[in-house]
């Protein structure tokens, strides 16, 4: 597995009479954590829908590692693209095991069970998000915070290229965010989220996209995208401080050059946590004890 390249091209996505995003291009280099950011109803959401197919564009062209992502085969896609979204329901009857084995769907043929490589995968990814004691529960009985790790869970036991994600802190306290995002930055997978939080945004991103009234305002790294003047503008807002610290990134993901040649995931990944797949639960201390406020 390799990350993979997101080229988003002059996409509009309107709803009936209704424009949500106009004319938004963006790219994800392979390897980055790219966030999106804006007001409540800025296009976020929808957006990330055109990439993982769900909304088509009506212009434009959403492209992975070059391939028109609206043309690719269904098993293809799966196998590329996972991703999270909000409130996707809960799976009835199912153990939180079986949910985050869907994940390996698209790497099974049909019918076909679990292989000890797939056990291992699963035990893995729940671990990543604190939720190997979750195993043997109903899905259906958790709480919001706790099925939303289980379906961050799921979405890398499908050890995908690109991984989009629409607010996945929601419903976290604050330990389960900085861990989930966290593992975020050392998959060696692409990574397209979606985030409400600035700072958590600033020091977990690498570079950000600012939505407003579904067209891009900026973009950039977070420390020259985040200003005073910027905040004014997209969200009605101040800060106290006439400057916004660039508080800079995590430093345990690993370099391309450092990853793993036969499995892709990043030696210093599995050094620090110890999981074979890259995503091994390393803790929020793993990265920083918490991240630094953008705004001061």
């Amino acid at each position: 597995m390799t990350a993979a390249e997101l080229r988003v091209e002059g996409v509009t996505l309107t709803a009936g009479a209704h424009r949500l995003v106009h004319d938004v291009s963006l790219e994800a280099r392979p390897g980055e954590v790219i966030g999106l950011v804006g007001p409540n109803g800025s296009g976020k959401s929808s957006l990330l829908r055109a990439v993982y197919r769900v909304l088509r564009p009506a212009t434009g062209r959403v492209g992975v590692d070059g391939a028109d992502a609206w043309s690719l085969p269904v098993r293809r896609l799966a196998r590329t693209v996972a991703a999270v979204v909000q409130d996707p329901g809960a799976d009835a009857d199912l153990a939180v095991r079986e949910v985050v084995a869907m994940g390996r769907t698209p790497h099974k043929r049909l019918l076909a069970g679990d292989t000890p490589q797939d056990a291992e995968l699963i035990a893995s990814a729940l671990t990543a998000v604190d939720a190997a004691g979750l195993a043997d529960r109903p899905f259906d009985r958790l709480s919001g915070g706790e099925r939303q790790r289980v379906l961050i869970a799921r979405a890398l036991a499908q050890q995908p290229s690109l991984l989009v994600l629409d607010e996945p802190t929601n419903h976290l306290d604050v330990r389960h965010q900085l861990e989930v995002l966290g593992t975020l930055r050392r998959l060696p997978a692409t990574v397209l989220v979606a985030l409400h939080d600035l700072n958590l945004a600033a020091y977990y991103c690498d570079r950000l996209y600012v939505l407003r009234d579904g067209e891009v305002t900026a973009s950039g790294p977070p420390g020259e995208v985040l200003t005073p003047r910027l905040l004014a503008e997209v969200y009605g807002w101040r800060p106290r401080s006439p400057s916004i610290r660039a508080p800079g990134h995590p430093r345990s993901r690993s370099s391309p050059a450092s990853r793993d040649r036969r499995t892709g995931w990043g030696r210093t990944a599995r050094a620090r946590t110890g999981g074979r797949h890259g995503y091994g639960r390393g803790g929020a201390g793993a990265d920083r004890a918490g991240a630094d406020g953008v705004v001061t």
